[in-house]
């Protein structure tokens, strides 16, 4: 394929730009659902008068269907939608990007999406998909699924769905740690219970906060259903989770100045599963918190990192130098800054 894609560059480059356009343009519709005009020109920045053109073409074919609500894709077009991610994934680049990046951290697989978390909603939808697509292919019967809270893994929870071979009912998710008391909506035992339901498998819930003070944490250690649920999710195969800014985490956390300022002493970058890591990738502090050990994520069988955006790229960049992933989903803006700096430093 490449080298077919290398031979339409040079002699047809037009018709790769306007594949592009139009996958673009397909693609956007289809994360939105039902979208207009006007907010798809927008978020394309194209003039209103070249999309009509493409769209009408589209109609035309069969591939979208433009109502009074505004334009959706059909089921033709989603079919052929997927069937380009992988041409589409070449002719952007994403799948360099995603074979530098795999090899460079040693990991087993890099999913790459279009775009940039932080600008984009749609971007972070297709994150979202990426990251659900991910979890899906490795899952099997039984198993136990720890996931963080945030919302990167809240968007991941949404675009579920259930397994086209069987409802996984023997299977368990459950909070990787306590919460940290912001949106419900974005806390890990939300996400667990999500999950769970979108796949038809059980759930089991961690009520307790994610920072503990020593007096709270050998209370609750003690108490016999908190040892059932921390049992559970110290069992599970596969580990869902975000990757955070660490001083932004730490102020989440609202932790107190002098805490703050030790953090950033210590050169953390990111934070995950409630530790902190340098640029090398080593644990600068952790808290105190019941849930998933670190010893735990180093021995789990499937570790999936997900995150966006060229703000976290240096984050990203230290959880992998960890050295525990095993699967990255990502998009194009952090991808591109990631290579920059591991060519900038070979």
């Amino acid at each position: 394929m490449r080298n077919i894609l290398e031979i339409q560059k040079q002699l047809l480059p037009d018709l790769m730009d306007v594949l592009k356009k139009r996958y673009t343009i397909l693609h956007q519709i289809k994360l939105a659902g039902v979208i207009g005009r006007r907010t798809l020109a927008a978020s394309l920045n194209m003039t209103e008068r070249v999309l009509r053109a493409e769209t009408d073409l589209l109609k035309a074919q069969g591939l979208i269907e433009i109502e009074n609500t505004g334009m959706a894709i059909s089921e033709a077009g989603s079919n052929l939608v997927e069937m380009l991610e992988p041409l589409v994934k070449e002719l952007l680049g994403l799948a360099a990007l995603e074979e530098r990046i795999r090899k460079a951290y040693g990991l087993r697989k890099v999913i790459v999406v279009p775009g940039d978390w932080d600008v984009s909603p749609e971007t972070k939808q297709e994150l979202g998909r990426a990251g659900a697509k991910a979890l899906l292919e490795v899952m099997e019967e039984g198993d136990v699924v720890a996931v963080t809270g945030g919302t990167t893994i809240a968007e991941v929870a949404e675009k579920l769905t259930m397994p086209a071979q069987a409802p996984l009912k023997d299977s368990w998710f459950v909070p990787a740690r306590g919460g940290l008391g912001e949106n419900l909506e974005i806390q890990a035992n939300t996400i667990a219970s999500t999950m769970a339901k979108r796949v038809g498998a059980g759930y089991r819930l961690l009520h307790v906060p994610d920072l503990l003070g020593k007096e709270a944490y050998h209370s609750l250690v003690s108490d016999p259903n908190t040892q059932e649920i921390v049992a559970l999710i110290r069992k599970a195969r596969i580990v869902v989770h975000g990757i955070g800014d660490a001083m932004e985490m730490a102020h989440r956390r609202k932790l107190d100045a002098s805490m703050l300022e030790e953090i950033q002493k210590e050169g953390a970058l990111a934070e995950s599963f409630g530790y902190y890591f340098d640029k090398d990738g080593m644990v600068v502090h952790k808290m105190l918190t019941l849930g998933l050990r670190l010893e735990d994520i180093i021995s789990t069988e499937v570790v999936i990192g997900i995150a966006g955006g060229r703000s976290k790229a240096k984050a990203i960049h230290a959880v992998l130098r960890f050295g525990h992933e095993d699967i990255l989903v990502t998009d194009e803006a952090a991808a591109k800054e990631l290579v920059s700096w591991l060519d900038h430093s070979s």
